[in-house]
């Protein structure tokens, strides 16, 4: 079955098939820069985080980051890459004023990781696997930042900073794949605490290739790479303009050009920055300042023993112990503290199932109400634990416990607290709400004699009434019961 593209008509699909590959660029969660001391620190004044090394003076000697390297060996054993024992870096040439050196310290023929595979479920639930080709580690360039009219600044804070590069086969048919994928890298990054991962403040950035193929074709077309997608969404909307673009220049009769092209998110149209270099422009050549790098057979032992459970693996776990929804899964698994939060819940002595209607309800309201992560909530996973308790107990009811809910946050007491303060438990005594259903009823006589007339819906009218005679506090079931048992008697 060939995939549907929202943006793209099926005919045009029927007759080409696109290719994705991405480069990630993940900056690594260090606390220096990659050949530097100076401080790895977002939204510091500009050019206040620079020193010789990462200025490029003469005779300044680059020393490598150890943890940088942990991190990127930490990254590679999590996605099922093979870390080489044995890496090089190598100069990578090019001019661009936010480059001091005129070169980049990257690697090239000999990265630090190579293979391994991403694996995520689709919107639908089908599997896909994507393998990567490389994850490589290079520096960081400096920030330009352009003026009101034609000059330009150059903030060199940025420029050092530890990158991981993770490039992977153009295995990806859809934009919607190719967000899926960025996803689960982006949540494996943060997992494993190998970068923030936040796109807003550079952490991530993204190429797109994209070439398109007559279908049933094994032979790649050109490919163009796409830069300036600064968001997962940015992403589906430029290569679906960008698949558009390619197959209506084949179906004229052009040819498409090997071109690195710039989104432009406002307009949404993709612009030719330059024709794009093949790797020999650069120049690659070993970079003589740095001595080949050696990561013992031990050191991998003890990165692959420290990483996390990692977020495939609990998906399988909480649908085999949890019996959760796909979907459900998907939203309390998006960040390692949401999912800490979400078991912590259940530590509580609470259903899975309920604990997980609360926290993707209640709990992710406010948070995006409040722009808040996890880490900001007010309550504690027990005193949620708590309050579900009660409205599974019957104690109070779950538009009573929605009220609690937002008592505690404001009030920093406990559920019981509240409840016994507002003297909200709920009335389940029979006998008490067969008296006040009786009262209700009575006062209802058009209505009952249409009810009993086969006016069936007028059912939740009387429940109401009787729920606002209890002031909210009857128990439904019990209400439900004795109403049913008073509306259908005879007489």
């Amino acid at each position: 079955m060939i995939p549907g593209i929202p943006g793209i008509e099926p005919q045009k699909l029927e007759k080409w098939e696109p290719v994705i590959g991405l480069e990630v660029h993940a900056q690594l969660a260090t606390q220096t820069k990659m050949f530097c001391g100076c401080r790895r620190e977002y939204g510091a004044a500009p050019n206040t985080h620079v020193c010789p090394v990462c200025l490029a003076y003469p005779g300044a000697l680059p020393v490598i980051n150890e943890e940088a390297v942990n991190l990127a060996v930490r990254l590679g054993l999590a996605v099922g890459c093979a870390v080489r024992p044995f890496s090089r870096f190598a100069r990578k040439n090019y001019f661009y004023p936010d480059l001091p050196k005129g070169y980049q310290i990257s690697q090239f023929d000999e990265p630090i990781c190579e293979g391994g595979h991403i694996d995520f479920y689709l919107d639908g639930g089908d599997f896909k696997s994507v393998r990567l080709t490389r994850i490589h580690m290079e520096e960081d360039a400096g920030k330009l930042i352009h003026g009101s009219g034609e000059e330009s600044y150059v903030d060199f804070n940025r420029s050092g900073t530890p990158l991981v590069e993770i490039v992977s086969e153009p295995d990806m048919r859809t934009p919607q794949e190719a967000k899926a994928y960025l996803d689960r890298l982006k949540q494996t990054l943060i997992y494993t605490g190998v970068s923030e991962a936040d796109m807003e403040k550079g952490n991530l950035r993204c190429d797109a290739n994209i070439s398109i193929r007559p279908r049933g074709s094994e032979t790649l077309g050109t490919r163009t790479e796409m830069k300036n997608l600064n968001s997962f969404r940015g992403v589906e909307r430029g290569l679906t303009y960008e698949i558009n673009r390619q197959i209506d220049l084949l179906e004229s009769g052009g040819a498409v050009l090997q071109a690195s092209l710039q989104w432009d998110d406002a307009a949404g149209v993709t612009r030719v920055m330059r024709i794009k270099e093949e790797a020999n422009d650069y120049r690659y050549f070993p970079e003589p300042d740095l001595v080949p790098l050696m990561v013992p057979a031990e050191r991998i032992d003890e990165i692959r023993a420290a990483l996390p459970e990692l977020p495939s693996a609990i998906e399988k776990r909480y649908a085999d112990e949890y019996d959760l929804k796909v979907q459900d899964i998907h939203v309390l698994t998006r960040t390692p503290q949401l999912a800490q939060f979400f078991e912590a819940v259940i530590a509580g002595g609470v259903s899975p199932q309920l604990a997980a209607q609360w926290v993707q309800g209640e709990v992710l309201r406010v948070l995006n109400e409040e722009r808040q992560e996890i880490a900001d909530f007010a309550m504690p996973p027990d005193r949620l634990a708590g309050l579900i308790g009660l409205v599974d107990s019957g104690t109070i009811n779950r538009n009573t416990g929605k009220a609690v809910f937002d008592d505690m946050l404001s009030s920093g007491l406990s559920a019981r607290e509240v409840v016994d303060r507002d003297g909200l438990a709920q009335v389940s005594d029979s006998d008490e709400l067969r008296l006040i259903v009786r009262s209700v009823v009575h006062e209802m006589e058009v209505e009952l004699a249409r009810y009993k007339a086969g006016e069936k819906q007028l059912f939740g009218h009387f429940m109401g009434s009787v729920m606002a005679a209890t002031r909210g506090k009857g128990d439904p079931r019990v209400v439900r019961g004795i109403l049913q048992e008073l509306l259908n008697a005879d007489g």
